[in-house]
């Protein structure tokens, strides 16, 4: 991937970020891959094409700063070099129902910039809960990242994945199963060195 400029708000701790990056980069091998929770995330992983941009934004006002930032970023760098951003934001909206809120934020903002129907934003977060579930439903895991994250997707790339995959509709029921038969257990087997180990 070509050099693309920093973040808005750098974090200024290095170690802690490279261990932000590395578990974020473990869940998605794990995880989001490993178990094929997004059979289109392979490929721009294997390409890199996954910008993952650490800030230290610290209110919802500088994580729309930053949102905006990476959202021109998208638009001004070619897909094969960048497809999408993984947008990692651990000093600011911690508590899962603050992120929930924000996210009609984040929307707007896409609308206000001119990139509805031209960009998304997946939700990732380590409290994630689906409406009507309970916080403890394996079946919330499949967007439970280690950090606070905004998953910012082309909507160009997503119609082209679906059309290669015919059945893009059920992969929600299919994640669902795959959690589902791993339980607990096997969840967190997945982040052991030595998956023997329980």
């Amino acid at each position: 991937m070509p050099a693309l400029p920093a973040v808005l708000l750098p974090p200024t701790d290095p170690t802690a970020t490279a261990e932000i990056l590395a578990a974020t980069q473990n869940w998605l091998e794990r995880a989001v891959i490993g178990l094929n929770l997004c059979p289109f995330a392979k490929s721009v992983h294997v390409k890199k094409q996954i910008r993952y941009a650490v800030t230290a934004a610290r209110t919802a006002d500088e994580l729309l700063g930053e949102l905006e930032h990476e959202l021109q970023l998208l638009a001004d760098t070619e897909p094969e070099a960048l497809d999408t951003t993984l947008l990692i934001h651990p000093a600011v909206l911690g508590d899962f129902l603050d992120f929930h809120f924000f996210l009609a934020e984040a929307d707007a903002l896409i609308r206000n910039l001119g990139f509805d129907g031209v960009f998304q934003i997946a939700s990732l977060h380590p409290q994630y809960e689906f409406a009507g579930s309970d916080p403890d439903d394996i079946d919330n895991y499949s967007n439970r990242a280690p950090y606070p994250t905004l998953h910012l997707l082309r909507e160009a790339s997503i119609d082209r994945a679906v059309a290669a995959f015919p059945d893009a509709a059920d992969i929600f029921e299919r994640n669902i199963e795959t959690l589902q038969k791993l339980g607990h257990a096997g969840w967190r087997r997945l982040w052991l060195d030595e998956p023997g180990q329980d």
